[in-house]
């Protein structure tokens, strides 16, 4: 379970990074940052993966409510394609810490390499499942991406965003192949890249 060995080996906010979306063939990639208050933290968080989608919710409002600050920063589809996917990923990650509303003396971020910013940070593989404020980011990254693409799923309804979240499910397939591409699809990526060479 996650703890707080990370945060505490800092004097001051620390913040934990985490992102959402980074597979999907739709919708933007979307990065959460979280200063949580040790003494008021909400119980139960973990890897947003292994959490209950009703779970999530309700720790979702929990964060909110009961961190020090939080920020979500994203970067657009059009982004993705034209810096890659890393690399709008980590420029997310940067919105995101960016929309905090206090200076952090660090930053802990989800993964092996750390965007390229003027932050002190650390990069923590497995942070999600090992740093209490990464796992507070992956959920609020996990939710908010989530709150997009049931929204975009409206206005695209034969992709099944509201379920598949823009990943390439079979029905997400199926219908990119009969319907072709929304402006919301990646076109770097190689399913949506193919049907255009079609």
């Amino acid at each position: 379970m996650p703890d707080f060995t990370f945060e505490m080996q800092h004097q001051g906010y620390v913040a934990g990074v985490d992102e959402a979306g980074r597979g999907p063939l739709a919708g933007p990639v979307v990065a959460a940052a979280v200063v949580l208050d040790p003494d008021n933290c909400p119980p139960g968080l973990d890897d947003s993966k292994k959490l209950s989608a009703p779970r999530r919710a309700a720790l979702n409002i929990a964060i909110r409510e009961k961190a020090i600050c939080f920020g979500i920063g994203s970067a657009s589809v059009e982004e993705i394609d034209s810096l890659n996917i890393l690399w709008a990923t980590m420029l997310a990650m940067t919105r995101a810490v960016d929309a905090l509303s206090h200076n952090c003396v660090h930053v802990l971020v989800d993964g092996n390499r750390c965007p390229q910013w003027r932050h002190a940070s650390t990069a923590v593989v497995g942070g999600d499942a090992r740093c209490l404020s990464i796992a507070a980011a992956s959920i609020l990254a996990k939710e908010e991406r989530d709150r997009i693409m049931i929204a975009a799923a409206q206005a695209h309804p034969h992709y099944g965003w509201h379920s598949n979240k823009g990943y390439g499910s079979a029905l997400h397939l199926s219908a990119l192949r009969e319907h072709g591409p929304t402006p919301l699809h990646r076109r770097s990526f190689a399913p949506v890249a193919q049907l255009l060479l079609l």
